[in-house]
C-alpha cells in the first residue's frame, strides 16, 4: 500500500492587493524536521507580518498540525491542511509568508490566498508516489542472463545493477507485491537454477514502473 508526497522542496508567490504571499513547501519526515523548516522559514522573512504552517506526518496522516500566525482562526492554517488532505499527500510541510500591503482581505479573501499559497507552492513541487519495496537480488549462472534480461524487460522490472563475479548477480528495486511473481517468472525461466535474497525493506519513489532510492 503506497501514498503520495511532494517529489521536491519548492516555493512559489503571487500578489493579492497588494499582500505579497510565497508559499514553501518540504518534504518530512518527522515534527522535529517539520519544526525545522518552519524556523527556517521564519528567519528568512523576519519582516514578513506573517508566517502560516500546515503539515502531516505519517503515511496515514497521523499527525497534522497547523497555526493562523496571527491571521483570524480559522482563515489560514486550516485552510492551508485542507489543501494537504485535497492533494492526498503526507510527509509534508507548508508554509506560505504573508507580507503585508495595507488592504485587509477579509475572511474569504484570507481563506483563498493562504489555500492559493499552499496550491501553488505545491504544484510547483511536484507529487510523487511513495510504495513499499525491497531489494531483490537475483543470482544465476552467465549462461542465462540473457533469458532473465528478456523476462525482466516484457516486464518493465528495471535492473539496477549486474555484478559479475564466478556467477551472476543482478538487483531489481521491486515492490513489495509483486515481489513473488517476480521471482515465479525467473523460476521459470531459469528452470529453478536461480537464488534469491532480499533485503532494504523500505518506501522507495515510484515513477512509472520504476522505483528510486530516497534521497
Amino acid at each position: 500500500m503506497g501514498y503520495f508526497t511532494v517529489k521536491n522542496e519548492a516555493s512559489d508567490q503571487f500578489v493579492e492587493r497588494k499582500s505579497t504571499f510565497i508559499g514553501h513547501v518540504k518534504r518530512v519526515y518527522s515534527e522535529e524536521e517539520a519544526r525545522a523548516f518552519i524556523n527556517e522559514i521564519k528567519n528568512k522573512h523576519k519582516e514578513a507580518r506573517h508566517n502560516v504552517y500546515a503539515y502531516a506526518i505519517g503515511k496515514n496522516m497521523g499527525i497534522q498540525r497547523y497555526t493562523d500566525d496571527g491571521e483570524p482562526q480559522g482563515t489560514a492554517g486550516v485552510p492551508m491542511l485542507e489543501v494537504i488532505k485535497r492533494k492526498g499527500i503526507t510527509d509534508v510541510v507548508v508554509v506560505v509568508t504573508r507580507y503585508f500591503g495595507g488592504i485587509l482581505l477579509g475572511t474569504g479573501g484570507l481563506t483563498r490566498a493562504y489555500s492559493k499559497g499552499a496550491v501553488i507552492s505545491i504544484d510547483k513541487a511536484g507529487i510523487v508516489e511513495k510504495v513499499e519495496g525491497l531489494h531483490l537480488n537475483i543470482t544465476i549462472d552467465y549462461d542465462l542472463i540473457g533469458k532473465v534480461q528478456y523476462i525482466c524487460g516484457q516486464n518493465s522490472w528495471y535492473i539496477e545493477d549486474i555484478e559479475y563475479t564466478d556467477k551472476v548477480k543482478l538487483l531489481i528495486l521491486a515492490e513489495a507485491d509483486i515481489v513473488e511473481k517476480i521471482k515465479a517468472k525467473i523460476m521459470e525461466v531459469t528452470a529453478g537454477k536461480c537464488e534469491f535474497d532480499e533485503e532494504n525493506k523500505d518506501y522507495y519513489f515510484k515513477l512509472e514502473t520504476r522505483l528510486y532510492e530516497d534521497n
